[in-house]
């Protein structure tokens, strides 16, 4: 048989991979699915197969291990609202952010709260939490409140001004602990106008405006 006969015979590369885009973002909704349901330690390869009905081999394949299939769900599904918000003034843009991560808080936080624990001992899986869900919103928010100072809203040495992304994420993070329930849209709003527009020396948009 001649090498090249038995390199012919070999399976290509790209057949490791039969998942469509498609069905990836199908699989990666069962994964976080089922890690707000039961926790990291709960979710298995098994679990997720039967799930998602796919087979087991099949995603050992493609992902190779449950930390692995972790790490691409939660980098296959960043959204990237904040980013997209441009209302024409800060407290605008803080107030509509407020209510875009309140709408989010039912899912994210569950899912923070599950991943915690297991990323303060993976490296990868923490990397993976800071890098999809935490950095890329802290981001949006910072730049939100640098487009402020830039047009002249906020005074660039106000000293609450680093802080906004903290706040906002960290209260997000924080309330079910401290009240049992999660900062909606209403809290966040409310925490807004209350605590983050005042620091910055800004009042509220008119009601309606």
């Amino acid at each position: 048989m001649s090498p090249q006969q038995t390199e012919q015979e070999q399976p290509p590369a790209q057949r490791r991979s039969k998942i469509t885009p498609e069905r990836a973002q199908e699989l990666y909704a069962a994964v976080l699915d089922m890690l707000r349901e039961n926790g990291y330690e709960s979710l298995t390869m098994e679990g997720v197969a039967a799930r998602s009905r796919c087979g087991k081999s099949t995603l050992y394949r493609q992902w190779g291990s449950k930390p692995e299939l972790v790490v691409a769900a939660l980098h296959g599904t960043r959204r990237g609202a904040l980013r997209k918000i441009d209302t024409g003034s800060l407290a605008g843009d803080l107030l509509e952010a407020a209510r875009a991560i309140g709408e989010g808080a039912g899912r994210d936080t569950p899912l923070m709260l599950a991943l915690s624990h297991a990323a303060l001992q993976s490296p990868e899986l923490l990397c993976a939490l800071r890098e999809s869900l935490i950095l890329p919103e802290m981001a949006a928010v910072d730049a939100l409140v640098r487009r402020g100072v830039e047009r002249g809203e906020v005074a660039p040495d106000n000293p609450a001004a680093e802080f906004v992304s903290a706040q906002l994420l960290g209260v997000m993070r924080a309330r079910p602990m401290l009240a049992g329930t999660h900062a909606d849209e209403t809290y966040l709003v409310r925490f807004v106008e209350g605590a983050v527009l005042p620091a910055l020396g800004l009042d509220a948009p008119a009601s309606g405006s």
